[in-house]
């Protein structure tokens, strides 16, 4: 940890010449809100330096080396409505050239200060173009403004376009619960994405209050099983007063259930009249993240479509109907425009990515961090991803938002699934998140 950092923001002495710098700005990686208001505001505060040469570069670092892609030339005019609007003006792409070939193309160009919007890989790549620019002794500033809706990168209380992406994702949530309270024995199967950190789904399922159940792929848990997610699922549906396919088995008459006792494996249900059981019916939904290949071996776009199979056809084998919605919003969410909130932070950012430019600081990003908007050095945020901690008190909050307690009424210290699934008792439509790689 970094015993201290430079505050962001501008400096009585500056170190470039404003009137004969030339500033190029590059987004890389996927989409995100708020990429095109930190854009504009770079564009904005460049200008007021005095800066009269600013260049987008097209693509990610495709553009510092395909020869096809040109320069869009940037200025106030250009760029003064683009934050209305999701995507990025630039366009984006993954992956790049050789470090040597890019800054050879940053050196031909005449590029005094690159800001390079993106996330983990975009930092390491940045970080390399700054240290191969030290090493040819080039007065090239590398500034990087961290972009990722997954919020995991290090040290950042957290990064621009994450809190859109948790406002569109608990939309998401609350069409899959309003779909699956509408149906009989509805699932709503939700995928949201978040890479290895899980900050989407958690937060989303905080605010949506419609989270039963919590799934995070750092904790190991099963799909099959006596505590398997299939047969919680088939539990709520029991204990919720569902027509469930073991009492019909063994009693092949409706009218037999009437004010009996009945046993199925571990639980006990009172079931008044088939009828009752009917009216009654439970409804869940279900959120969902990627799977961890160590757990669930779910590896591409189809993860959720293959859960979407198990739950059917586990269904079909003990013979209870399950009307089951599958939502996937990922592109949805981070195709968006910026919220009031991100806008804001990406404003600051993007003021602040220049202030640090013209300071003469090179190979560092600009974040917020403990409430401060201070600059780091790159490689201490990428030396590795930020990801939801187990012990953490937001974990936590979100087991009680869950209602997921001990048989002491207290918080589950270390959360075990078994444990979850055999105490678990929430009242009313339950909804399962489950968090994962």
């Amino acid at each position: 940890m970094l015993p201290r950092v430079h505050r962001a923001g501008p400096r009585e002495e500056i170190f470039f010449e404003p009137g004969e710098v030339k500033a190029g700005i590059v987004t890389c990686g996927g989409l995100c809100p708020g990429l095109n208001d930190v854009i504009r505001q770079i564009v904005f505060t460049l200008e007021l330096y005095g800066v009269k040469k600013i260049v987008g570069i097209q693509y990610g670092y495709r553009g510092l080396f395909d020869r096809g892609l040109a320069e869009i030339e940037l200025f106030r005019e250009v760029v003064q409505n683009i934050n209305l609007a999701g995507g990025s003006l630039l366009g984006v792409s993954r992956g790049g050239a050789d470090i040597s070939e890019i800054v050879d193309s940053i050196q031909a160009r005449g590029i005094d200060m690159i800001f390079i919007l993106g996330g983990n890989g975009t930092h390491a790549g940045a970080n390399a173009i700054h240290n191969e620019c030290r090493r040819r002794k080039m007065k090239v500033s590398v500034i990087c403004v961290p972009k990722t809706i997954d919020n995991d990168i290090l040290l950042m209380d957290k990064t621009f376009g994450f809190d859109t992406a948790v406002e569109e994702a608990q939309r998401a949530i609350n069409s899959a619960y309003i779909e699956a309270r509408s149906a009989y024995h509805g699932i709503g199967l939700v995928k949201l994405m978040g890479r290895s950190s899980g900050f989407i789904a958690m937060h989303a399922s905080l605010s949506s209050g419609q989270i039963d159940i919590w799934l995070q792929f750092q904790v190991p848990f099963q799909i099959e099983g006596p505590y398997g997610v299939l047969r919680h699922l088939e539990h709520l549906i029991e204990t919720k007063g569902q027509l469930c396919s073991v009492w019909l088995k063994e009693q092949d008459k409706k009218d037999e259930f009437d004010g009996c006792i009945w046993e199925c494996e571990t639980w006990r249900h009172w079931c008044l009249s088939p009828q009752q059981v009917i009216v009654s019916s439970y409804k869940a939904a279900l959120v969902f993240l990627p799977f961890s290949s160590i757990f669930l071996h779910f590896l591409d776009d189809s993860d959720g479509l293959t859960l979407l199979q198990q739950i059917k056809k586990h269904f079909r084998r003990i013979g209870v109907p399950a009307d089951v919605k599958y939502i996937d919003p990922t592109y949805m969410i981070r195709a968006c425009r910026a919220n009031a909130s991100d806008a804001v932070l990406c404003t600051v950012l993007g003021q602040n990515a220049v202030h640090g430019a013209f300071a003469g600081f090179s190979g560092i990003t600009v974040g917020i961090c403990n409430s401060h908007y201070v600059y780091l050095p790159i490689p201490e945020v990428i030396a590795s991803p930020r990801v939801v901690d187990p012990d953490s008190r937001m974990w936590h909050r979100c087991l009680t938002s869950t209602a997921s307690r001990t048989s002491t009424d207290s918080l589950i210290p270390q959360f075990s699934i078994s444990t979850l699934f055999q105490l678990h008792r929430a009242s009313g439509p339950t909804i399962l998140c489950i968090m994962s790689h």
